[in-house]
């Protein structure tokens, strides 16, 4: 039998997979002592296998990760598999600056020590399934983003950048009708700005669906939604796997006139309003 065991930001998410597997849910505790340091613990296991479900959006969630692999073999688990749904660091794929850390690389080791198997749920780049030295396989979810999509008129669906256009294309085929066009985005690493160059595609009198794999500060998929409505899109969603929304990400997209944001539950929000669990059960 299989066990489900929660990290602390992926309790529902972990519910819902449970529930899909047939399989048991663990109750952890996770506290925090007087000095800062975190304790995750396992109350109660008695199966042979575990699966974690533990996305890493901050630093306290990855050593809550490592904590909840090393309980599990405390409690007995011979085969570990961690899913993660979110994987903190995945767009630090490389050193940009001389000196700098594959940050990565280094976080995919330190997982990779205690569990027998990885799944991550859209990796930013799945070329980074390779940093792992266990078994790691990508988990596909755009096409999940389509289910709330209902009745657009003409849809496009747009990247913000060539490297999305495999994510709009997929949703576009869940959808079931409409086109496919992209923006080309420059970024200055120096600075942080981004410049984006407006597509060909025609979006007056259309409703026009971003897709994208995250959705972070939100400049990149606001200054798409403020050229599209420029242009004079009907309607435009902002979709996206991870709706990471730091800072005043919401308020941006609002402020360019998005008509609603849409993401998963990777990464528990008010905007969470899909569940990546099927696609999570369907690999396990």
């Amino acid at each position: 039998m299989t066990t489900i065991i929660p990290g602390s930001d992926s309790q529902a998410l972990a519910a819902a997979v449970a529930d899909e597997c047939g399989s048991s849910l663990t109750v952890p505790t996770y506290s925090r002592f007087s000095d800062g340091e975190t304790l995750a613990a396992i109350s109660e296991f008695d199966d042979s296998e575990a699966v974690i479900v533990a996305s890493t959006a901050t630093n306290d969630a990855h050593i809550e990760l490592l904590q909840l692999q090393d309980a599990a073999r405390e409690a007995g688990a011979e085969t570990i598999t961690t899913v993660i749904p979110y994987l903190g660091y995945a767009r630090q794929d490389k050193a940009f600056k001389a000196g700098q850390p594959i940050s990565v690389r280094a976080v995919a080791r330190a997982i990779s020590t205690g569990t027998d198997r990885v799944l991550l749920v859209e990796p930013h780049e799945p070329a980074v399934t390779d940093f792992f030295t266990v078994p790691t396989e990508p988990i596909d979810a755009a096409a999940l983003l389509a289910d709330p999509l209902h009745g657009l008129d003409e849809p496009l669906f747009v990247a913000p950048d060539e490297g999305a256009i495999e994510l709009a294309t997929t949703t576009r085929d869940a959808y079931g009708e409409g086109a496919v066009d992209y923006f080309e985005k420059t970024r200055d690493y120096d600075t942080g700005e981004i410049e984006l160059s407006p597509s060909d595609a025609p979006v007056e009198g259309r409703d026009v669906v971003v897709v994208d794999d995250i959705i972070a500060t939100g400049g990149t998929m606001s200054g798409a939604i403020e050229v599209l409505a420029r242009r004079g899109a009907a309607r435009v969603f902002a979709v996206c796997v991870h709706p990471v929304l730091a800072e005043s990400a919401l308020t941006k997209l609002s402020a360019a006139g998005v008509e609603c944001v849409i993401g998963t539950d990777t990464l528990e929000t008010a905007v969470s309003e899909v569940s990546v669990a099927p696609a999570v059960a369907e690999r396990l």
